[in-house]
């Protein structure tokens, strides 16, 4: 390293040689040599257009200077020291223009849109560079090439930072239009990032603390193909993923759960900054948050590192980097120390610059303060080419991959094809649903969550790519597959996941499972009432377009004894609220194979979340069920032409139904409604047939009658809440009897309508 003094002559004899100088705003940390890549300044000299003309002795000079320049610690709110050397492009200038390139993107894209949070892509910026211009592997012309690194932004709320890396790298998603349309009607440039609407976001993030979360999931999807596809000669999987969270993805719960997973598995490609910056919408942190993150982190089995001035110390990060990528048997979090707001006189380090625009005044005031001499949305093209570097020798290493695929085809065939189906195709085998049970109204009847056991365990072994697990519930979900072992931290290749008792963790980890786009089709399980705890999952996977099969049991007050802190109510027709999820609440064993046929296939085919509601309790096996009919959403499981009353019901509640049909003296419809939202699917004229207007019908279910009057004209179900008592004694007290049932119907019949018995009955 040059001596301050060589250091000091040099600056002045190229200030001196200069006829017209330009003030260079070296970026301040502790002093160390720029770092200059072989061939990388003379490059960017070329391409750079100085703002005066220098003869060749002169622009060496200057080269010299740059590269020989210190960069040195200041105080105060984004205040950096100036050295005048002349204008000219070096490796640690374009470094520079390149942060702060992404850092007045954010500020004049929140400015135009008058909405947006710029502060924390001020102070994230010398990481997203770091990440996007150094050390990410990706391609932004095929942003599903399996072995990318993969990048999530947890703290959603920056999405100007990813938006503006997106554009940089050479995303065709994120053109200057769309950044100049940050958050408008119709954008590419939403405001929280949105895997579905714009190429290059792996999945969807802003509510705090899921990013995070997914990230473990996108690390655990890596591992696990790694185990089961590489070999000693083919490393066909060995990618990052990083990611960016913030002190409120600290703070929410989910992360907790997430990451002490993530310490548990070691998942050391996993690698995660914290942006430490000590503000939220409230204010400085220490109103509410003051623990010890990076203990916590090492308590979960992380590394942690630390970076004391993340806003300036791009060589620190660096360092840190590469020695997280060392650890190879723990994740590691690098917690940097940012200034929200960096470089605004009047906003850093406060929450004014959190959530709001920063505004002309003080984006003008900011640009002077990091000497940043361009206008509006405008970006050097030397900022441009440092991008560009990396992301054509991102297309140069999947070139090779695909040279390495070619080989490893020849070597491992039958792997290779399974790969190429699961995994780069992402396709389902030919004929892969005969593997499931096909049972007849003979057939001992069984709780569903049982039948659910048989078709998990048909399945595991026709598609390797289905894995998945409960949230500490596997003995009572019966989710467990017995062709393969636990995926733990010596057994990435197995299947079973141990999620533990973190219900929204495992929803989040699931989801990223379906999105890192590697044909994954991730299962969890809990008793349904704890899907509350996760839905925020549930929905997220519903609106990112994540195909996790959410399996859940004890899915009424048939429950028992547990009472009503265990037995859902509201729990499943607020689901179905959701859009784009489909809910399953099937009846019988055929239902059940039915289910699954629908949900793997949504997953695979569609990407798209399902969520199925199974039984503690036994059910008899129904005339006319089968696959293909729970494929229609709703039919009859007793036809009759003519029907002068139609009963509906789903689930355990369907039997019932047919005892009550039975008994009684009238022409009886009953209709099976496995699920609502594949049966609003169905043709009119199907519909119009099985349900046809002008005919009584009477809906029935075990939980909130909250939605049926769209398929019914009355109704039975429970608007309160459940008691401790054996199942069946539960089921009776509260009108689940073929008996009720019958009465209500007769009532139907006389011309009655609405909610004809709501449990109250059963209160005590």
């Amino acid at each position: 390293m040059p001596s301050t003094r060589q250091r000091n002559t040099v600056l002045a004899a190229a200030a001196t040689a200069s006829a017209g100088a330009l003030t260079f705003v070296a970026p301040p940390s502790t002093p160390s040599a720029a770092r200059i890549e072989p061939g990388v300044a003379a490059g960017h000299a070329a391409q750079a257009q100085p703002q005066t003309s220098m003869g060749a002795a002169t622009v060496g000079a200057a080269v010299l200077a740059a590269g020989c320049a210190a960069r040195v610690t200041a105080k105060g709110k984004g205040q950096r020291k100036a050295v005048k050397v002349a204008a000219v492009s070096t490796d640690t200038e374009v470094e520079t223009d390149c942060i702060n390139s992404i850092r007045f993107l954010a500020v004049d894209a929140v400015n135009k849109a008058n909405s947006g949070h710029p502060g924390a892509p001020m102070g994230q910026a010398p990481i997203g560079y770091l990440l996007f211009a150094e050390e990410m592997a990706y391609n932004p012309k095929d942003s599903s090439w399996c072995n990318r690194d993969r990048f999530v932004l947890s703290s959603g709320h920056g999405c100007m930072l990813q938006y503006s890396l997106l554009h940089l790298a050479g995303y065709d998603s994120v053109a200057m239009d769309d950044l100049k349309q940050f958050r408008q009607w119709g954008s590419k440039t939403p405001g929280h990032p949105e895997n579905f609407e714009t190429d290059g976001i792996e999945v969807t993030t802003g509510p705090l603390g899921m990013g995070i979360s997914n990230a473990v999931g996108l690390a655990a999807a890596e591992a696990h193909l790694a185990a089961a596809y590489n070999k000693p000669d083919f490393t066909l999987i060995d990618h990052y993923t990083y990611t960016i969270a913030g002190d409120g993805c600290m703070q929410e719960g989910i992360s907790h759960e997430a990451c002490a997973y993530a310490g548990h598995l070691g998942l050391g490609k996993l690698i995660a900054f914290y942006d430490d910056n000590g503000i939220t919408i409230d204010g400085h942190t220490d109103l509410s948050f003051t623990e010890d993150v990076g203990k916590r982190f090492e308590a979960y089995g992380w590394q942690v590192l630390v970076v004391d001035k993340g806003d300036e110390d791009v060589d620190a990060i660096r360092k840190a980097i590469a020695e997280a990528k060392a650890c190879t048997d723990k994740p590691t979090l690098i917690k940097v120390k940012t200034t929200i707001g960096f470089g605004s006189p009047n906003k850093a380090d406060s929450h004014d610059a959190h959530g709001a625009p920063l505004g002309a005044d003080e984006a003008e005031a900011t640009r002077k303060q990091l000497s940043w001499n361009y206008g509006e949305f405008e970006v050097p093209e030397h900022v441009y080419a440092a991008f560009k570097k990396q992301a054509d020798a991102g297309a140069a290493k999947q070139a090779e991959w695909d040279k390495l695929f070619a080989a490893y085809k020849e070597k491992e065939p039958e792997l290779a094809a399974q790969f190429e189906r699961a995994v780069l195709n992402r396709k389902l085998p030919e004929n892969w649903d005969e593997c499931l049970p096909k049972l007849t109204e003979k057939d001992n009847g069984k709780a569903t969550r049982l039948h659910s056991q048989d078709c998990l365990n048909a399945i595991a072994p026709v598609l390797p790519e289905f894995m998945g697990g409960s949230a500490d519930l596997a003995p009572s979900n019966m989710t467990l597959m017995k062709c393969t072992g636990d995926f733990l931290k010596d057994s990435y290749s197995e299947r079973n996941f141990r999620f533990g008792i973190r219900e929204f963790g495992m929803g989040a980890v699931c989801n990223a499972l379906s999105l890192d786009k590697t044909g994954i089709i991730p299962y969890c399980a809990t008793f349904t009432i704890f899907t509350d705890y996760m839905r925020s999952a549930i929905r997220i996977a519903a609106l990112s377009q994540a195909g996790t099969i959410f399996v859940t049991t004890h899915d009424s007050i048939a429950v028992g004894e547990d009472g009503p802190t265990h037995q859902p109510i509201e729990t499943i027709p607020s689901l179905r609220l959701i859009p784009d999820l489909t809910v399953m609440r099937p009846a019988d064993g055929n239902e059940t194979a039915g289910a699954y046929k629908y949900a793997v296939e949504r997953s695979k085919n569609e990407s798209r979340p399902t969520m199925m509601a199974f039984s503690r309790q036994a059910l008899p096996n129904l005339p006319n069920s089968s696959i293909e009919n729970t494929l229609k959403g709703a039919y009859a499981v007793v036809e009759c032409s003519d029907p002068e009353v139609i009963i509906v019901g789903t689930g355990s509640e369907v039997h019932v139904c047919v005892d009550a049909a039975k008994s009684m003296d009238q022409k009886v419809r009953v209709v099976s409604m496995p699920s609502v939202e594949v049966f609003r699917a169905q043709s009119d004229s199907y519909k119009e047939s099985l349900l046809p207007k002008g005919v009584p019908t009477l809906s029935v279910e075990a939980a909130c009658t909250s939605g049926w009057d769209e398929f019914s004209t009355a109704q039975v179900g429970i608007n309160v809440f459940g008691a401790s008592a054996p199942g069946g004694t539960c089921l009776e007290k509260f009108g689940f009897t073929a008996e009720n049932v019958k009465e209500c119907a007769e009532k139907c019949l006389k011309g009655e309508t609405g909610v004809l018995s709501d449990g109250t009955q059963g209160k005590h």
